[in-house]
């Protein structure tokens, strides 16, 4: 296994061939899974956009067998490492990986209203708001009613950061780029939520001042 040496997302990451390996979600799959399990629709489809490496996705569609995983990121050498990912778990109800970019207008126009579940992990505050608008806008539309929103990362709440370390944190994004940061649950989140007919079900406290947030469709 070697180390590219440029920087991957915000991490280094190892490589074997197309296959990543990020030190974050060996950290945090366990934790993620456990809370995923608890809160999430158990069987039906679902829909992961931003997949990254494809680590979680093989992490919880191992752990969900009744539940159709579609899992994908538009990133180039992230599909293939989901690829190589999915080659390797032989997981019959892991599928993908699709380009999705959920920044881009309509990006949902293609795919039928059938979801029990829609995930983004690690992904809103490295990405332009947009991507939390369209992810909003598009979960909105594919979710069942009663289906879940999933999503896992850094929040602020009511705009306090919930600890020193991800003002931070929050700084070091805007300077990497200015339209990416921690976004706040209750002033930059919830109202995305209402307006696409979802609500707040749980937001649960994870390690390293994370969260894991739920939506449920009405």
């Amino acid at each position: 296994m070697t180390t590219p040496p440029k920087e991957t997302a915000l991490e280094q990451r190892a490589a074997e061939g197309a296959k990543m390996y990020s030190p974050s979600a060996a950290r945090n799959r366990d934790n993620i899974r456990d809370v995923f399990v608890q809160t999430m629709p158990q069987e039906g489809e679902i829909l992961e956009v931003g997949g990254g490496t494809g680590e979680h996705a093989v992490h919880l569609a191992a752990a969900l067998p009744q539940v159709r995983w579609f899992t994908g990121d538009p990133d180039e050498t992230a599909r293939a490492s989901i690829a190589a990912w999915i080659a390797d778990a032989k997981l019959g109800n892991l599928h993908g990986p699709h380009a999705i970019d959920v920044t881009a207008e309509n990006w949902d126009a293609s795919l039928a209203a059938a979801y029990e579940g829609v995930v983004s992990i690690n992904m809103i505050h490295i990405a332009p708001f947009t991507a939390a608008e369209g992810l909003f806008t598009g979960a909105g539309r594919l979710l069942r009613p009663g289906g879940k929103l999933f999503l896992y990362g850094p929040f602020s709440r009511m705009g306090v950061h919930t600890a020193p370390s991800n003002d931070a944190f929050d700084r070091s994004l805007k300077s990497r780029n200015p339209d990416w940061g921690v976004r706040d649950l209750e002033n930059d989140i919830v109202p995305l939520a209402r307006k696409n007919f979802l609500t707040l079900d749980q937001a649960v406290e994870m390690p390293a001042n994370n969260f894991s947030v739920i939506f449920r469709k009405n």
